[in-house]
Protein backbone atom coordinates (compact mmCIF):
# COMPACT_ATOMS: atom_id res chain seq x y z
CA UNK A 1 0.00 0.00 0.00
CA UNK A 2 1.12 3.49 -0.85
CA UNK A 3 2.28 5.88 2.39
CA UNK A 4 -0.40 8.17 3.14
CA UNK A 5 0.66 11.95 3.60
CA UNK A 6 -1.39 14.66 5.43
CA UNK A 7 -0.65 18.10 4.63
CA UNK A 8 -2.39 21.00 5.77
CA UNK A 9 -0.74 24.24 5.95
CA UNK A 10 -0.68 27.89 6.78
CA UNK A 11 2.34 28.73 5.71
CA UNK A 12 2.28 27.19 2.04
CA UNK A 13 6.08 28.14 1.23
CA UNK A 14 7.48 25.18 -0.93
CA UNK A 15 4.32 23.63 -0.65
CA UNK A 16 3.50 22.37 -4.42
CA UNK A 17 6.96 21.22 -5.46
CA UNK A 18 7.38 19.05 -1.92
CA UNK A 19 3.98 17.59 -2.61
CA UNK A 20 4.96 16.65 -6.47
CA UNK A 21 8.11 15.06 -5.57
CA UNK A 22 6.07 12.96 -2.86
CA UNK A 23 4.16 11.62 -5.13
CA UNK A 24 6.08 11.16 -8.20
CA UNK A 25 9.54 10.27 -6.88
CA UNK A 26 8.04 8.44 -3.80
CA UNK A 27 4.72 7.01 -4.29
CA UNK A 28 2.78 8.87 -1.35
CA UNK A 29 -1.09 9.27 -1.46
CA UNK A 30 -2.33 12.92 -0.17
CA UNK A 31 -4.90 13.86 2.12
CA UNK A 32 -5.49 17.40 2.97
CA UNK A 33 -7.57 20.32 4.42
CA UNK A 34 -9.42 23.59 3.28
CA UNK A 35 -6.65 25.98 1.50
CA UNK A 36 -3.83 23.13 1.30
CA UNK A 37 -6.04 20.71 -0.71
CA UNK A 38 -7.14 23.46 -3.02
CA UNK A 39 -3.78 25.02 -3.59
CA UNK A 40 -2.30 21.28 -4.46
CA UNK A 41 -5.83 20.83 -7.04
CA UNK A 42 -4.48 23.69 -8.58
CA UNK A 43 -1.70 22.75 -9.34
CA UNK A 44 -2.67 19.28 -10.92
CA UNK A 45 -1.32 16.96 -7.99
CA UNK A 46 -3.95 14.04 -7.02
CA UNK A 47 -5.51 14.87 -3.35
CA UNK A 48 -8.14 13.65 -1.20
CA UNK A 49 -9.74 16.22 1.19
CA UNK A 50 -9.98 15.50 4.76
CA UNK A 51 -13.55 15.57 5.03
CA UNK A 52 -14.30 12.89 1.89
CA UNK A 53 -11.41 10.84 3.64
CA UNK A 54 -13.61 10.82 7.34
CA UNK A 55 -16.83 10.55 5.60
CA UNK A 56 -17.43 14.00 7.70
CA UNK A 57 -18.24 17.65 6.38
CA UNK A 58 -15.87 20.35 7.82
CA UNK A 59 -18.10 22.29 10.21
CA UNK A 60 -18.44 25.62 12.17
CA UNK A 61 -17.17 27.93 9.37
CA UNK A 62 -13.74 25.21 9.18
CA UNK A 63 -13.07 25.25 13.32
CA UNK A 64 -13.52 21.33 13.16
CA UNK A 65 -11.85 19.62 9.73
CA UNK A 66 -9.47 17.45 10.95
CA UNK A 67 -11.09 16.71 14.54
CA UNK A 68 -11.79 13.07 13.64
CA UNK A 69 -10.94 9.05 14.61
CA UNK A 70 -9.63 8.58 11.54
CA UNK A 71 -6.82 11.33 11.31
CA UNK A 72 -5.88 10.91 14.85
CA UNK A 73 -6.05 7.02 14.86
CA UNK A 74 -3.96 6.79 11.50
CA UNK A 75 -1.72 9.50 13.43
CA UNK A 76 -1.47 7.88 16.96
CA UNK A 77 -1.30 4.21 15.93
CA UNK A 78 1.79 2.10 16.83
CA UNK A 79 2.91 0.07 14.13
CA UNK A 80 4.20 -2.47 17.06
CA UNK A 81 1.02 -3.18 19.19
CA UNK A 82 -0.94 -5.81 17.04
CA UNK A 83 -4.11 -4.41 18.79
CA UNK A 84 -3.29 -0.99 17.59
CA UNK A 85 -2.99 -2.38 13.91
CA UNK A 86 -6.41 -4.43 14.64
CA UNK A 87 -8.52 -1.51 15.72
CA UNK A 88 -7.01 0.68 12.22
CA UNK A 89 -8.09 -2.44 10.43
CA UNK A 90 -11.74 -2.56 11.84
CA UNK A 91 -12.03 1.25 11.71
CA UNK A 92 -11.14 1.48 7.83
CA UNK A 93 -8.33 3.55 9.08
CA UNK A 94 -5.00 3.77 7.28
CA UNK A 95 -1.88 4.30 9.28
CA UNK A 96 -0.25 7.87 8.63
CA UNK A 97 3.18 7.77 7.63
CA UNK A 98 3.69 12.02 7.15
CA UNK A 99 2.23 15.16 8.97
CA UNK A 100 2.99 18.21 7.77
CA UNK A 101 1.32 21.05 9.77
CA UNK A 102 2.26 24.45 10.61
CA UNK A 103 -0.42 27.08 12.36
CA UNK A 104 -2.31 29.79 11.77
CA UNK A 105 -0.81 32.94 11.77
CA UNK A 106 -2.01 34.00 15.03
CA UNK A 107 1.44 36.54 16.02
CA UNK A 108 1.16 38.04 12.12
CA UNK A 109 -2.26 39.20 13.27
CA UNK A 110 -1.74 40.51 16.50
CA UNK A 111 1.09 42.34 14.65
CA UNK A 112 -1.43 44.49 12.57
CA UNK A 113 -2.56 47.31 13.71
CA UNK A 114 -6.26 47.81 15.19
CA UNK A 115 -6.62 43.89 15.45
CA UNK A 116 -9.49 43.03 17.54
CA UNK A 117 -9.92 40.81 19.99
CA UNK A 118 -12.27 39.37 17.83
CA UNK A 119 -10.14 38.75 15.19
CA UNK A 120 -7.06 37.80 17.34
CA UNK A 121 -9.08 34.43 18.66
CA UNK A 122 -10.14 33.34 14.98
CA UNK A 123 -6.19 32.69 14.93
CA UNK A 124 -6.02 30.57 17.41
CA UNK A 125 -5.70 27.09 15.97
CA UNK A 126 -6.96 24.06 17.20
CA UNK A 127 -6.91 20.95 15.15
CA UNK A 128 -3.67 21.95 14.16
CA UNK A 129 -1.94 22.40 17.45
CA UNK A 130 -3.78 18.40 18.04
CA UNK A 131 -2.62 17.16 14.85
CA UNK A 132 1.49 18.25 15.59
CA UNK A 133 1.58 17.31 19.04
CA UNK A 134 -0.09 13.85 18.59
CA UNK A 135 2.70 13.28 15.51
CA UNK A 136 5.16 14.25 17.73
CA UNK A 137 4.51 12.17 20.50
CA UNK A 138 3.89 9.32 17.52
CA UNK A 139 7.92 9.99 15.92
CA UNK A 140 8.55 6.32 16.53
CA UNK A 141 6.26 5.89 13.93
CA UNK A 142 5.57 8.55 11.49
CA UNK A 143 7.54 12.45 10.52
CA UNK A 144 5.97 15.42 11.61
CA UNK A 145 7.01 18.28 9.55
CA UNK A 146 6.15 21.61 10.91
CA UNK A 147 8.29 24.50 8.79
CA UNK A 148 9.02 24.58 4.95
CA UNK A 149 12.89 24.81 5.66
CA UNK A 150 12.84 20.94 6.98
CA UNK A 151 11.03 19.73 3.19
CA UNK A 152 14.44 19.22 1.68
CA UNK A 153 15.99 16.94 4.46
CA UNK A 154 13.01 14.70 4.56
CA UNK A 155 13.36 14.03 0.46
CA UNK A 156 17.47 13.76 1.32
CA UNK A 157 16.18 11.19 4.06
CA UNK A 158 13.73 9.13 1.98
CA UNK A 159 16.57 8.95 -0.92
CA UNK A 160 19.17 7.84 0.99
CA UNK A 161 17.23 5.40 3.42
CA UNK A 162 13.88 4.60 1.88
CA UNK A 163 12.22 6.35 4.91
CA UNK A 164 13.10 8.81 7.62
CA UNK A 165 15.34 7.57 10.40
CA UNK A 166 14.73 7.43 13.64
CA UNK A 167 16.89 10.30 14.84
CA UNK A 168 15.23 12.37 11.98
CA UNK A 169 12.56 12.01 13.41
CA UNK A 170 12.86 12.18 16.78
CA UNK A 171 14.49 16.00 16.30
CA UNK A 172 11.47 16.62 14.21
CA UNK A 173 9.31 15.69 17.07
CA UNK A 174 11.20 18.17 19.46
CA UNK A 175 10.71 20.77 16.29
CA UNK A 176 7.12 20.01 17.01
CA UNK A 177 6.93 20.89 20.26
CA UNK A 178 8.76 24.23 20.16
CA UNK A 179 6.35 25.38 17.37
CA UNK A 180 3.47 24.21 19.76
CA UNK A 181 4.75 25.35 23.22
CA UNK A 182 6.10 28.87 21.35
CA UNK A 183 2.32 29.17 19.76
CA UNK A 184 1.01 28.86 22.79
CA UNK A 185 3.28 31.20 24.72
CA UNK A 186 2.14 33.71 22.73
CA UNK A 187 -1.35 33.38 22.69
CA UNK A 188 -0.51 33.38 26.66
CA UNK A 189 1.20 36.22 26.00
CA UNK A 190 -1.21 38.19 23.85
CA UNK A 191 -4.17 37.56 26.43
CA UNK A 192 -2.61 38.39 29.70
CA UNK A 193 -2.18 42.02 28.25
CA UNK A 194 -6.25 41.64 27.98
CA UNK A 195 -6.26 41.46 31.53
CA UNK A 196 -4.82 41.49 35.32
CA UNK A 197 -1.73 39.07 34.41
CA UNK A 198 -0.57 37.45 37.22
CA UNK A 199 2.33 35.74 34.96
CA UNK A 200 5.04 36.97 32.13
CA UNK A 201 5.28 34.29 29.22
CA UNK A 202 8.37 35.17 27.18
CA UNK A 203 9.78 32.38 24.57
CA UNK A 204 11.64 32.93 21.67
CA UNK A 205 13.03 31.25 18.39
CA UNK A 206 17.23 30.67 18.42
CA UNK A 207 18.62 33.17 15.46
CA UNK A 208 22.24 31.73 15.95
CA UNK A 209 24.63 30.67 18.44
CA UNK A 210 27.25 33.56 19.42
CA UNK A 211 31.24 32.56 19.63
CA UNK A 212 30.60 33.71 23.05
CA UNK A 213 29.08 36.10 25.56
CA UNK A 214 30.30 39.13 27.26
CA UNK A 215 33.36 37.22 27.86
CA UNK A 216 35.12 33.94 25.95
CA UNK A 217 34.48 31.45 28.31
CA UNK A 218 30.48 32.44 28.43
CA UNK A 219 28.27 30.69 26.42
CA UNK A 220 25.74 32.77 24.50
CA UNK A 221 23.00 32.73 21.53
CA UNK A 222 20.94 35.11 19.97
CA UNK A 223 17.27 34.41 20.25
CA UNK A 224 14.33 36.10 18.31
CA UNK A 225 10.46 36.80 20.18
CA UNK A 226 7.82 36.12 17.97
CA UNK A 227 6.64 35.03 14.39
CA UNK A 228 7.11 38.66 12.67
CA UNK A 229 10.86 39.48 12.17
CA UNK A 230 11.08 43.14 13.81
CA UNK A 231 13.61 44.77 15.58
CA UNK A 232 17.66 43.37 15.18
CA UNK A 233 16.01 40.23 13.37
CA UNK A 234 14.58 42.47 10.71
CA UNK A 235 17.80 44.46 10.17
CA UNK A 236 19.88 43.68 7.16
CA UNK A 237 24.04 42.85 7.45
CA UNK A 238 25.69 44.26 4.06
CA UNK A 239 28.82 43.08 4.93
CA UNK A 240 31.71 42.30 7.72
CA UNK A 241 31.58 39.21 10.31
CA UNK A 242 29.07 37.72 12.15
CA UNK A 243 27.50 39.92 15.25
CA UNK A 244 29.32 39.03 19.00
CA UNK A 245 26.89 39.15 21.81
CA UNK A 246 28.74 42.69 22.81
CA UNK A 247 28.06 44.23 19.15
CA UNK A 248 24.00 43.36 19.78
CA UNK A 249 24.02 44.79 23.31
CA UNK A 250 25.39 47.94 22.01
CA UNK A 251 23.88 48.40 18.95
CA UNK A 252 20.74 47.98 20.92
CA UNK A 253 22.09 51.13 23.13
CA UNK A 254 22.80 53.04 19.92
CA UNK A 255 19.32 52.31 19.00
CA UNK A 256 17.54 53.18 21.76
CA UNK A 257 19.41 56.89 21.66
CA UNK A 258 18.94 57.62 17.84
CA UNK A 259 15.15 56.88 18.29
CA UNK A 260 14.79 59.63 20.21
CA UNK A 261 15.78 61.83 16.95
CA UNK A 262 13.36 59.66 14.70
CA UNK A 263 12.06 62.91 13.35
CA UNK A 264 14.27 64.99 14.25
CA UNK A 265 17.69 66.78 11.93
CA UNK A 266 20.12 64.36 10.66
CA UNK A 267 21.64 62.48 14.16
CA UNK A 268 24.52 60.34 14.80
CA UNK A 269 25.76 58.74 17.91
CA UNK A 270 29.08 56.62 18.59
CA UNK A 271 28.39 53.73 21.60
CA UNK A 272 31.04 52.34 23.26
CA UNK A 273 30.69 49.85 26.48
CA UNK A 274 26.89 50.77 26.39
CA UNK A 275 27.45 53.99 26.80
CA UNK A 276 27.46 57.09 24.27
CA UNK A 277 30.99 58.70 24.15
CA UNK A 278 29.85 61.01 21.22
CA UNK A 279 26.17 62.00 20.17
CA UNK A 280 25.49 65.15 18.01
CA UNK A 281 23.40 66.54 15.57
CA UNK A 282 23.93 68.77 12.34
CA UNK A 283 22.44 69.90 9.14
CA UNK A 284 23.93 66.74 7.47
CA UNK A 285 24.33 63.15 8.69
CA UNK A 286 27.99 63.28 7.84
CA UNK A 287 28.36 66.93 9.96
CA UNK A 288 26.52 64.88 12.90
CA UNK A 289 28.82 61.77 12.11
CA UNK A 290 32.11 64.19 12.38
CA UNK A 291 30.60 66.07 15.19
CA UNK A 292 29.80 62.99 17.37
CA UNK A 293 33.66 61.33 17.06
CA UNK A 294 35.37 64.72 17.44
CA UNK A 295 33.55 64.75 20.73
CA UNK A 296 35.42 61.98 22.15
CA UNK A 297 37.62 60.29 19.15
CA UNK A 298 39.95 58.50 21.61
CA UNK A 299 36.85 56.44 23.33
CA UNK A 300 35.17 56.51 19.34
CA UNK A 301 37.93 54.03 18.50
CA UNK A 302 36.18 50.16 17.93
CA UNK A 303 33.28 51.66 18.58
CA UNK A 304 29.66 51.33 17.51
CA UNK A 305 27.84 53.97 15.79
CA UNK A 306 24.04 54.73 14.69
CA UNK A 307 22.75 57.48 12.31
CA UNK A 308 19.29 58.53 11.50
CA UNK A 309 19.54 59.09 8.35
CA UNK A 310 21.01 56.76 5.31
CA UNK A 311 24.39 56.66 4.93
CA UNK A 312 25.76 58.66 1.79
CA UNK A 313 29.11 58.69 0.32
CA UNK A 314 31.24 62.35 2.81
CA UNK A 315 29.83 60.22 5.71
CA UNK A 316 30.90 56.64 4.39
CA UNK A 317 34.43 58.26 3.67
CA UNK A 318 34.36 59.76 7.00
CA UNK A 319 33.32 56.15 8.60
CA UNK A 320 36.42 54.28 6.85
CA UNK A 321 38.82 56.78 8.79
CA UNK A 322 38.90 55.11 11.73
CA UNK A 323 38.72 51.57 13.40
CA UNK A 324 34.78 50.63 14.13
CA UNK A 325 32.99 47.45 15.36
CA UNK A 326 29.32 48.19 13.41
CA UNK A 327 27.77 50.96 11.20
CA UNK A 328 23.57 50.96 11.44
CA UNK A 329 21.48 53.27 9.36
CA UNK A 330 18.04 53.07 7.99
CA UNK A 331 19.47 53.20 4.45
CA UNK A 332 22.70 53.50 2.59
CA UNK A 333 23.32 54.88 -1.15
CA UNK A 334 24.96 52.10 -3.67
CA UNK A 335 28.08 54.54 -3.88
CA UNK A 336 28.16 54.81 -0.04
CA UNK A 337 28.25 50.57 0.46
CA UNK A 338 30.86 50.71 -2.06
CA UNK A 339 33.37 52.63 -0.51
CA UNK A 340 32.33 51.16 2.82
CA UNK A 341 33.42 47.62 1.38
CA UNK A 342 37.27 48.79 1.85
CA UNK A 343 36.56 48.08 5.55
CA UNK A 344 35.64 44.11 5.24
CA UNK A 345 35.60 43.34 8.96
CA UNK A 346 33.01 46.41 9.38
CA UNK A 347 29.57 45.15 10.01
CA UNK A 348 27.50 47.22 7.98
CA UNK A 349 23.55 46.68 9.11
CA UNK A 350 20.49 48.68 7.41
CA UNK A 351 17.49 48.57 10.09
CA UNK A 352 15.06 50.93 8.09
CA UNK A 353 12.98 50.96 11.79
CA UNK A 354 15.02 52.19 13.98
CA UNK A 355 12.43 53.30 16.76
CA UNK A 356 10.98 49.68 17.03
CA UNK A 357 12.06 48.99 20.30
CA UNK A 358 10.85 46.62 23.09
CA UNK A 359 7.95 47.41 25.22
CA UNK A 360 9.33 45.74 28.39
CA UNK A 361 12.82 45.53 29.69
CA UNK A 362 13.89 42.22 31.00
CA UNK A 363 15.93 40.98 34.15
CA UNK A 364 16.85 37.62 35.89
CA UNK A 365 17.87 37.59 39.28
CA UNK A 366 18.35 34.78 41.47
CA UNK A 367 15.17 32.42 41.41
CA UNK A 368 13.11 34.50 38.89
CA UNK A 369 12.99 37.76 36.57
CA UNK A 370 12.09 41.07 36.85
CA UNK A 371 9.73 43.14 34.54
CA UNK A 372 9.42 46.60 33.94
CA UNK A 373 7.78 48.66 30.76
CA UNK A 374 10.37 50.08 28.90
CA UNK A 375 11.29 53.56 29.29
CA UNK A 376 10.26 55.21 25.91
CA UNK A 377 8.35 58.26 27.25
CA UNK A 378 8.94 60.95 24.85
CA UNK A 379 10.11 63.91 26.87
CA UNK A 380 8.23 67.14 26.61
CA UNK A 381 9.35 70.28 27.22
CA UNK A 382 5.57 72.22 27.43
CA UNK A 383 5.78 69.98 30.70
CA UNK A 384 8.86 71.30 32.58
CA UNK A 385 9.08 74.00 35.45
CA UNK A 386 11.70 76.87 34.74
CA UNK A 387 11.92 76.92 39.01
CA UNK A 388 15.25 79.50 38.47
CA UNK A 389 15.08 83.53 38.34
CA UNK A 390 16.50 83.31 35.37
CA UNK A 391 14.57 81.61 32.25
CA UNK A 392 16.23 79.18 29.11
CA UNK A 393 16.59 81.71 25.92
CA UNK A 394 14.37 79.22 22.57
CA UNK A 395 18.27 78.37 21.90
CA UNK A 396 19.15 76.85 25.24
CA UNK A 397 15.82 75.10 25.60
CA UNK A 398 16.79 73.17 22.67
CA UNK A 399 20.11 72.56 23.93
CA UNK A 400 18.67 71.22 26.99
CA UNK A 401 15.92 69.14 25.21
CA UNK A 402 18.87 67.49 23.06
CA UNK A 403 21.01 66.90 26.39
CA UNK A 404 17.93 65.24 28.13
CA UNK A 405 17.35 62.56 25.55
CA UNK A 406 21.30 61.84 25.55
CA UNK A 407 21.23 61.63 29.16
CA UNK A 408 18.32 59.62 29.52
CA UNK A 409 20.48 56.52 27.96
CA UNK A 410 23.92 57.02 29.80
CA UNK A 411 24.17 54.62 32.84
CA UNK A 412 23.35 56.03 36.04
CA UNK A 413 24.24 57.99 38.18
CA UNK A 414 24.81 60.18 34.66
CA UNK A 415 25.87 63.93 34.11
CA UNK A 416 26.15 64.49 30.41
CA UNK A 417 27.15 68.24 28.96
CA UNK A 418 26.42 69.44 25.78
CA UNK A 419 26.62 72.41 23.45
CA UNK A 420 25.92 73.02 19.83
CA UNK A 421 23.88 69.80 20.04
CA UNK A 422 27.11 67.88 20.66
CA UNK A 423 28.29 65.80 23.87
CA UNK A 424 31.20 67.40 25.18
CA UNK A 425 31.51 65.92 28.67
CA UNK A 426 29.93 62.26 29.79
CA UNK A 427 30.10 60.95 33.21
CA UNK A 428 28.56 57.62 33.70
CA UNK A 429 27.70 54.90 35.76
CA UNK A 430 29.35 56.69 39.10
CA UNK A 431 28.21 55.82 42.62
CA UNK A 432 27.76 59.47 43.52
CA UNK A 433 26.52 62.18 41.04
CA UNK A 434 28.99 64.34 42.25
CA UNK A 435 31.90 62.21 40.82
CA UNK A 436 29.72 61.90 37.45
CA UNK A 437 29.52 65.72 37.05
CA UNK A 438 33.16 66.26 37.70
CA UNK A 439 34.07 63.53 34.98
CA UNK A 440 32.05 65.16 32.37
CA UNK A 441 33.07 68.33 33.34
CA UNK A 442 36.79 67.75 33.17
CA UNK A 443 36.03 66.33 29.87
CA UNK A 444 34.57 69.00 28.92
CA UNK A 445 37.15 71.13 30.26
CA UNK A 446 36.95 74.97 28.72
CA UNK A 447 34.14 74.07 26.04
CA UNK A 448 32.41 73.79 29.46
CA UNK A 449 31.57 77.31 29.37
CA UNK A 450 27.94 78.31 28.23
CA UNK A 451 27.30 74.63 27.84
CA UNK A 452 24.21 72.68 29.09
CA UNK A 453 24.43 70.13 31.77
CA UNK A 454 21.68 67.35 31.80
CA UNK A 455 21.24 65.25 35.26
CA UNK A 456 19.77 61.48 35.20
CA UNK A 457 18.15 61.92 38.81
CA UNK A 458 17.33 64.73 41.19
CA UNK A 459 20.43 66.40 42.95
CA UNK A 460 20.57 65.52 46.35
CA UNK A 461 22.54 68.97 47.72
CA UNK A 462 23.36 71.91 45.84
CA UNK A 463 26.92 71.03 45.55
CA UNK A 464 26.47 69.70 41.75
CA UNK A 465 25.31 72.84 40.95
CA UNK A 466 28.10 74.90 42.44
CA UNK A 467 30.58 72.53 40.98
CA UNK A 468 28.72 73.39 37.08
CA UNK A 469 28.59 77.22 37.67
CA UNK A 470 32.27 77.21 38.19
CA UNK A 471 33.11 74.96 35.01
CA UNK A 472 30.97 77.89 33.32
CA UNK A 473 27.37 75.91 32.68
CA UNK A 474 24.93 77.87 31.95
CA UNK A 475 21.78 75.86 32.54
CA UNK A 476 20.72 72.84 34.15
CA UNK A 477 18.31 69.83 32.99
CA UNK A 478 17.13 67.43 35.90
CA UNK A 479 14.09 65.63 37.31
CA UNK A 480 13.64 67.16 40.61
CA UNK A 481 11.80 65.52 43.31
CA UNK A 482 14.79 66.07 46.19
CA UNK A 483 13.59 67.01 49.57
CA UNK A 484 16.77 69.74 49.15
CA UNK A 485 15.21 71.08 45.80
CA UNK A 486 14.83 74.25 46.89
CA UNK A 487 18.59 74.44 48.06
CA UNK A 488 19.92 73.68 44.43
CA UNK A 489 17.08 76.34 42.88
CA UNK A 490 18.42 78.92 45.60
CA UNK A 491 22.08 78.03 44.55
CA UNK A 492 21.69 78.88 40.80
CA UNK A 493 19.36 81.84 41.09
CA UNK A 494 22.34 82.70 43.14
CA UNK A 495 25.00 81.84 40.20
CA UNK A 496 22.97 82.95 37.68
CA UNK A 497 22.59 79.64 35.91
CA UNK A 498 18.92 78.36 34.34
CA UNK A 499 17.51 75.45 35.73
CA UNK A 500 14.52 73.77 34.39
CA UNK A 501 13.01 70.22 36.08
CA UNK A 502 11.51 67.77 34.25
CA UNK A 503 9.69 66.00 36.20
CA UNK A 504 10.73 62.57 35.23
CA UNK A 505 13.88 60.71 36.22
CA UNK A 506 16.07 58.08 33.88
CA UNK A 507 17.73 56.20 36.05
CA UNK A 508 19.36 53.57 33.80
CA UNK A 509 21.16 50.48 35.80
Amino acid sequence: MARLALLSVSDKTGLVEFAKQLVEEFGFDIISSGGTAQTLKAAGLPVTKVSDYTGSPEILGGRVKTLHPRIHGGILARRDLPEHLADLEEQYIRPIDLVVVNLYPFEQTIAKPGVTLEDAIEQIDIGGPAMVRASAKNFANLTILCNPNQYGAYLEELRANGEASIAFRQNCSLQAFKHTASYDSAIAAYLEKQTEATSFTLTGTRIQELRYGENPHQSAAWYQTGAVQTGWAAATKLQGKELSYNNLVDLEAARSIIAEFTNDDPAATIIKHNNPCGSAMGATISEAYEKAFNADSTSAFGGIVALNRAIDVSTATALTKTFLECVVAPGIDPEAQTILQAKQNLRVLVLPDLSNGAKENIKQIAGGFLVQAADDIVADPNSWQLVTEKKPTPEQLAELLFAWKICKHVKSNAIVVTQNRTTIGVGAGQMNRVGSAKIALDQAGENAKGAILASDGFFPFDDSVRTAAAAGISAIVQPGGSMRDNDSIAAANELGIVMVLTGIRHFLH
